[in-house]
């Protein structure tokens, strides 16, 4: 059969025989145009405009110059070439996610965020992903976990003298005493999403108060619908040393007790609401404290190091092939 395609070049009758070698509906696919061949897959140019399409889009508003575009794109292709890369590595060594595992993750990070299942695919779907493509992305990030275990994160070494370096880095130079607060913050800006001034700005904060101080919605859940800030959060944050606030909080708060909220603070950037969660003496972090988690950072660093070197390999020993504009 393939003496009927003598004299096609050579790129030619490699595209016929992929064509002859696959399904129908994949030969409809082949027909929106290919962006590159990875082995014996294919990214389509649609796939790559979809992936590059938010950026794009922010970055034209931005008055972005068509080169800049064009890397986004070829970014896109990039990150399409290494989700192709991994698949192959995935079935070749039956790594895939199970659908209990894909559960298991989604509750988790439901669970790490404060929410329920219920609202975290509520704040999926409102940034318009569906449920069945947020599973997807869960599904590629637990597959490439399962590649990284396997391929990579056996080559780490870590010595005890890089977490003492990085514990200098963090702790080096930390207070010795004083006093630290817990606190949530909820700000609405004077121009920003939710409001047009100032003053309709500190009218969304006030009625936020009102919700919470009648017990009808805890702080959490009013800031992630009108905070500006740290919404996915909940406004949280966090355990702070009383000299890094900012003086307008460090006044406010001065008579505040665990639980109490702020009035609304107006400021020239927007309106504010705060709650002091808690209070106590500050206590350096010892380095037997910081030891673990710094072991865990250094140890991720070097992970994604060597799963970059192991990926570069990989890339080596297939063939890729970008085509049309993405072939320069």
């Amino acid at each position: 059969m393939y003496g009927t395609f003598v004299g096609l070049p050579s790129a030619a009758l490699a595209l016929m025989l992929l064509m002859l070698a696959t399904p129908l509906e994949a030969v409809e696919r082949l027909a929106e145009g290919v962006a590159a061949q990875v082995g014996n897959e294919i990214v389509l140019v649609s796939e790559v405009m979809e992936m590059s399409a938010p950026l794009e889009e922010r970055m034209r508003r931005a008055g972005a110059p068509p080169q800049e575009i064009a890397m986004v794109r070829r970014d896109a292709l990039e990150r399409l070439i290494e989700t192709r890369l991994l698949t192959s590595v995935v079935e070749r060594l039956e790594l895939g996610a199970e659908r209990e595992e894909i559960d298991a993750a989604i509750e988790a990070i439901a669970a790490d965020n404060g929410l329920t299942i219920e609202q975290l695919l509520t704040s999926v779907t409102s940034h318009g992903l569906s449920v069945e493509e947020y599973r997807d992305k869960i599904r590629g990030e637990i597959e490439r976990s399962k590649v990284v275990n396997t391929m990579v994160r056996s080559r780490v070494q870590i010595e005890e003298s890089e977490v003492r370096v990085l514990y200098e880095q963090q702790f080096g130079d930390q207070h010795t005493g004083g006093q630290e607060v817990y606190l949530r913050h909820i700000v609405v800006m004077a121009s920003g999403p939710s409001a047009s001034s100032l003053d309709a700005a500190c009218e969304i904060t006030r009625e936020a108060r009102k919700e919470i101080a009648s017990d009808d919605l805890e702080f959490s859940e009013v800031a992630r619908r009108v905070s500006d800030m740290n919404p996915e959060r909940g406004g949280d944050l966090g355990w702070m040393h009383r000299s890094e606030l900012a003086n307008w909080m460090a006044s406010r708060i001065e008579t505040m007790q665990p639980g109490d909220l702020s009035p609304v603070i107006e400021m020239p950037f927007g309106c504010n609401l705060l709650e002091l969660v808690d209070r106590r003496e500050f206590r350096p972090v010892t380095y037997q404290e910081a030891e673990s988690r710094l072991r865990n950072v250094i140890f991720q660093q070097k992970t994604e190091e060597e799963y970059v070197k192991w990926l570069d390999v990989l890339r080596e020993q297939t063939y890729i092939e970008r085509k049309g504009s993405f072939g320069g």
